[in-house]
């Protein structure tokens, strides 16, 4: 590599420039999922739009595929690109609440605690995932599934707009008027259409305190408790946002010391609304089977937003894939307890997420994700610790997949899946993917941003 470039580039920039070998390389270059261990040229920290700016002219010039970095929590590993340069921007993570048009600014580093934790102080929230050291951006580039999807929608269905630097080192701010095709790819589409240095969301009011259902059953018992959820999830109001959980107890507290390692079918997550009305609306969950625990109570929003962190630490292994469901009928619910009953790991759950409601309202053709209409998504979610087990997790996660399929629309959420598929992207996107093919070659017309899956080239 030019020394003499690379000397240019980190005087040009504010944040660090770590190239292969170098010191702290290996930390640079590391992300959430332990199994990823991708090597990049180049690993770039930028701390504002202008180090971004750089740092894509330098890769253009230079011939360098790029990867873009926020969170890291990407299960596929798609922050990290193999020889090319990495554009990190997790250092960004600056916060702006506009409470009276409640509007909330978030650059493109930061993560889920940081946007809770600055909204809430207005009695405001927008809609994001549910673990919160997830960077937002990466997030929202490919939907964004979280405990208020049915009330308020999607995180992309929620972004006013966003400040991208192009291939060419455009800084375009984009919304419904401001370069709409760009704007438009971006919401559920925008892996790889260039680095998003903020996003502006339409926040909603939540909280402070929310009622939190979470109750678990016997996994023997599992066909029926989905059975019985699928009949009132059918007219539960939208602020029920809780998913079913097919999981094993850990050997902790609080959970009783006669459970520990026994399999389990959970119904958790917080109700979005009236902290009474939430209590009322949940009760009936006490009777989708045996309680077995019931730690449903009343928490600070922020308190739920975290309420699996434990559960998904770095640097732990992790293999993912997703299906929509047309239906959770009594074949798919015994065909999901069975596969739980075969999970090699204890710490693999599946979930299915209970959707409609705001997912559903907008037309297909509103934003890039397709599947809208599905009443349910499953994320196959292998999880383990020794690398000796990878083999073995890995095969029962496309197993699963596999057994899924028939009851399932084509194409997976993004951000819940492995990426291996070439036709993923195709299939996932549906009948937007020929549009979001366009904006890509408008905007990045030499393939510049190209990461291990996202928008297509």
């Amino acid at each position: 590599m030019d020394k003499e470039a690379l000397l240019r580039l980190a005087a040009g920039v504010r944040g660090t420039v770590i190239a292969a070998g170098e010191a702290g390389y290996d930390s640079a270059r590391e992300v959430w999922n332990g199994t990823i261990d991708t090597r990049p040229a180049l690993v770039v920290s930028c701390l504002g739009t202008d180090d971004v700016v750089e740092v894509v002219s330098f890769a253009r010039t230079h011939g360098f595929g790029v990867s873009v970095r926020s969170g890291g929590h990407h299960v596929a590993g798609s922050a990290v690109i193999e020889g090319g340069l990495v554009i990190d921007v997790s250092a960004m993570r600056g916060v702006e609440v506009d409470a009276s048009t409640r509007r909330v600014r978030v650059e493109g580093g930061a993560q889920i605690g940081d946007v809770d934790r600055a909204s809430q102080v207005h009695g405001l929230a927008v809609p994001l995932g549910v673990v919160s050291e997830t960077g937002v951006a990466g997030l929202t580039l490919a939907g964004g599934y979280g405990w208020m999807r049915r009330k308020h929608g999607l995180s992309c269905d929620n972004v006013t707009a966003a400040v991208i630097v192009t291939a060419e080192g455009q800084v375009l701010h984009v919304s419904a008027t401001e370069h709409p095709d760009l704007f438009w790819a971006l919401r559920g589409g925008g892996w790889d259409l260039g680095v998003v240095t903020s996003l502006e969301y339409r926040a909603h009011p939540v909280g402070p305190e929310v009622y939190l259902p979470f109750l678990t059953f016997p996994l023997n018992e599992g066909t029926q408790v989905l059975a019985n959820l699928r009949e009132f999830a059918g007219s539960a109001p939208r602020g029920f946002g809780s998913i079913a959980v097919c999981w094993t107890f850990p050997a902790a507290e609080p959970f009783p010391e006669d459970l520990w390692g026994k399999p389990f079918v959970g119904i958790a997550g917080p109700y979005v609304g009236d902290v009474e009305e939430g209590r009322r609306v949940c009760a009936p969950l006490s009777d989708l089977g045996t309680v077995l625990t019931d730690f449903s109570s009343v928490v600070p929003w922020v308190a739920a937003q975290q309420l699996f962190d434990e559960d998904y630490p770095r640097g732990r292994r992790y293999y993912w894939k997703s299906a929509h469901l047309h239906d959770l009928t009594p074949e798919v619910a015994s065909t999901l307890v069975d596969l739980a009953a075969r999970r090699p790991s204890a710490l693999t759950s599946l979930d299915v997420w209970i959707n409609g409601g705001a997912i559903a309202d907008p037309p297909e053709d509103a934003t890039p994700v397709g599947n809208r209409t599905a009443p349910y998504l499953v994320g196959i979610e292998a999880n383990w610790e020794d690398p000796a087990d990878d083999s073995a997790n890995i095969a029962w996660a496309r197993q699963a997949a596999a057994e899924l399929k028939p009851f399932a629309s084509a194409g997976s959420y993004l951000n819940f899946d492995d990426l291996g598929d070439p036709e993923a992207a195709r299939l996932s996107h549906g009948q937007n993917y020929d549009r979001l093919v366009e904006v890509k070659r408008t905007y990045d017309p030499t393939n510049l941003f190209r990461s291990h899956g996202g928008a297509p080239a």
